[in-house]
């Protein structure tokens, strides 16, 4: 199937379709006018993609995880992509740690603020001097 195919069947578009071939995450052949043709095999090749991206990994990454389907029965293959997976879960918790202390020090202000709002409220009017 061509490239417009391809999209259709996966809602993936066109441009991310290259750009997973540029990645090698998605192989094509060409025929002689130079466009690219998929088997249907594509289609969940593509669908894998989109769940590895969805799941915070970079297309390098992913390009470390795939050959765990390309080969699944090497056991070295099986334990890099493992070592990979690991290493983004690892990677997702230190930015979620890392919001959560962004989201503490932003509820301190958020406290200060309502404070301050809290005595300003409750502050009597200021006189108005006349000229």
């Amino acid at each position: 199937m061509r490239t417009g195919e391809l999209s259709k069947r996966t809602g993936v578009s066109p441009r991310s379709l290259r750009y997973y071939e540029e990645q090698g995450l998605l192989t094509s052949s060409r025929s002689g006018a130079r466009q690219r043709h998929y088997s249907d095999a594509a289609v969940q090749r593509v669908s894998l993609v989109r769940q590895l991206f969805d799941a915070g990994m970079s297309s390098r990454v992913i390009a470390t995880v795939l050959p765990c389907v390309d080969v699944p029965g090497d056991l070295g293959v099986a334990e890099e992509t493992f070592t990979a997976m690991m290493r983004e879960r690892d990677r997702i918790d230190a930015g979620i740690a890392h919001l959560i202390e962004t989201r503490d020090a932003l509820d301190v202000l958020i406290r200060a603020n309502s404070r301050h709002r809290a005595e300003l409220s409750t502050a009597p009017e200021p006189v108005a001097q006349s000229a």
